[in-house]
């Protein structure tokens, strides 16, 4: 919409059109900001009918100020203009904002019918009506997937759970390869000190022996230290996409009195609009 600066460069064939658009004269009838909006023309009359009905609104609401149509009949009307424009993608930003639960399934439905438009809600009901692509903004990773809402919520739980469980276990991992590194080390040390015997012993240590062992266990060190950092690699390709949030504490300070409050003569009154009576409850 080349509202915000960005980065790179954006290659498309159609026109992108967003919604909801601002209507400059919401004196204007409504018939007059689809023909604006779209282009339709008079002889084409017929297409707004067409569109009119797919969303259950009467025609006579054409012939009404944009203004004096409620929120549900103002979406609809804004929705079937960016429609019948030719060669234009629509940006739809939460339509169901004024809609009811019926106008919410009708629209659905009108959109489900639709193709060529990128949808933003939080109705997820909505969104499983009529879409067929998940479009994922993640934290560090943007990926699109085929299906509804609730098959990619169901999939991104089943990889949270997959990574949670995987980095679980690399860490466990990584606690076990360090202390096999740490020991192997220690007795390579260890071993390469007795090359030299002892002073009262009077035996002369197989320096080729003892120097191929103390070899073989810092090899065995080195290849457990590797085996470290391959695992501390893959655990650090988990868990980017999983959006962790702090618990939130409240430290309630101690009241030295049992009694809170006490309270004399209070009368509790409630009102039946039905009947038009006040009860008193004392």
């Amino acid at each position: 919409m080349k509202k915000y600066e960005y980065k790179g460069k954006i290659s498309s064939s159609v026109d992108f059109e967003y919604f909801p658009f601002e209507v400059s004269d919401n004196s204007a009838f409504a018939i007059n900001i689809i023909q604006e909006k779209s282009g339709i023309e008079d002889y084409d009359y017929w297409k707004i009918q067409k569109e009119l009905s797919f969303l259950d609104v009467d025609e006579e609401v054409l012939y009404r100020p944009f203004s004096s149509l409620s929120g549900g009949e103002q979406v609809k009307i804004l929705l079937v203009s960016l429609f019948l424009k030719e060669n234009a993608f629509l940006l739809i930003d939460e339509p169901t904002n004024h809609l009811d639960i019926k106008a919410r399934k009708i629209v659905s439905d009108y959109l489900k019918s639709k193709k060529g438009f990128i949808l933003i809600s939080h109705d997820r009901q909505f969104l499983d009506n009529c879409i067929d692509h998940i479009l994922c903004i993640n934290k560090a990773n943007i990926e699109i997937q085929k299906g509804n809402f609730s098959s990619w919520y169901e999939n991104k739980q089943r990889q949270d759970n997959f990574e949670i469980s995987q980095n679980e276990k690399l860490k466990k991992d990584i606690s076990r390869l360090e202390n096999s590194a740490k020991q192997s080390a220690e007795w390579s040390n260890k071993l390469e000190k007795t090359k030299n015997g002892t002073r009262n012993s009077g035996l002369r240590p197989d320096r080729g022996y003892i120097g191929h062992k103390a070899a073989k266990m810092m090899k065995r060190s080195k290849n457990a230290e590797s085996r470290k950092q391959s695992a501390i690699e893959e655990k650090s390709n988990l868990l980017k996409n999983i959006e962790n949030t702090s618990e939130l504490k409240i430290n309630f300070l101690k009241h030295s009195s049992n009694r809170l409050l006490s309270l004399k003569d209070i009368s509790l009154f409630y009102v039946i609009k039905e009947s038009a009576k006040i009860s008193t409850l004392k």
